[in-house]
């Protein structure tokens, strides 16, 4: 049998409504043995003391967001080196994607940066139940996505594509996703 091309732990990434969590699932379930680990779990899991991610990102906030990427770097480990392979999914945007990369070093793993048209994304989280704009728009977080946001692993424009097209694109450039990682 074949090795599994894809790396042990894949990092989705992109802003909100890039398609993350539904081309991460699309991703686990084509994948003989997976998990879709959703990052975000870890903020939802804070009852009381939470600190949003703002503008101008709050001290707490910031720490809390890399307590939650550490959390979920050791959990996608922990399933890796139980034979699963993890399809990561979170927004991790700017510096945040190269300390994340920083804490996969040793590990086998890639990245994937979703990053269809602002246009594509403001219609996406128009047809969306849940909302994930206030004070951002899809605008200013798609400039600091490309502005701020290292070049690592396989961006990917998704904005004409389908999932099932997305999840065939990130399979068939796997080797990709591992760039700049190591």
């Amino acid at each position: 049998m074949e090795p599994n091309p894809v790396p042990s732990i894949l990092v989705v990434t992109g802003i909100m409504a890039s398609g993350k969590s539904t081309v991460a699932q699309a991703l686990a379930e084509r994948l003989p043995k997976a998990v879709h680990l959703r990052g975000d779990v870890f903020r939802r899991m804070i009852v009381s003391g939470r600190v949003e991610v703002t503008p101008g990102l709050p001290a707490e906030a910031m720490r809390q967001l890399d307590l939650r990427q550490r959390l979920a770097a050791t959990v996608a480990a922990e399933y890796a080196e139980g034979g699963f392979t993890v399809v990561w999914q979170d927004v991790i945007l700017g510096p945040t994607l190269g300390r994340v990369a920083g804490l996969l070093r040793s590990r086998d793993a890639g990245v994937v940066v979703l990053c269809p048209s602002p246009d594509v994304v403001a219609e996406r989280e128009a047809g969306r139940a849940k909302t994930g704009y206030g004070v951002w728009t899809p605008e200013d977080l798609d400039r600091g996505l490309r502005a701020d946001t290292p070049r690592i692993g396989l961006w990917l424009d998704s904005s004409g594509l389908t999932v099932d097209e997305t999840v065939d694109a990130v399979l068939a450039s796997a080797a990709e996703t591992r760039q700049g990682l190591g």
